[in-house]
């Protein structure tokens, strides 16, 4: 079989995409099962959506193409930007000052790694 890709998609996530890239960066290139533990472990608040975005591949690798998960590899995942939701905040002599929340996309690829032996 071809290098078979599963993935998974989580959008408009409340959260920067620059915090949230500073927990996909420490993941990345993983075995997938060994980044479900050390995101467990990560104390930022976006972990939680990452986790749950690969618990999510894992299962669609799992369920759809009969992968087993000690195979499976990170082999992209990225985060990209949303749309940003504005909100208001009004300040002293009427002045407006806007607040933006922003939203991000969570993108995660496994593919399956297996190890030949070769005797």
């Amino acid at each position: 079989m071809a290098d078979l890709k599963v993935r998974a998609v989580a959008k408009y996530i409340m959260g920067s995409p620059v915090k949230m890239r500073r927990v996909v960066n420490s993941i990345r290139g993983m075995k997938a099962e060994e980044a479900l533990q050390v995101l467990l472990l990560l104390p930022h608040a976006a972990a939680l959506p990452v986790y749950k975005t690969v618990k999510s591949a894992i299962g669609n690798a799992e369920r759809n193409h009969n992968l087993d998960r000690e195979d499976l590899v990170i082999s992209e995942i990225k985060v990209d930007e949303g749309p940003r939701l504005r909100r208001a905040r009004y300040g002293a002599r009427g002045r407006f000052k806007p607040i933006r929340k922003r939203l991000s996309h969570i993108t995660v690829v496994l593919t399956e790694d297996r190890i030949v032996n070769s005797e």
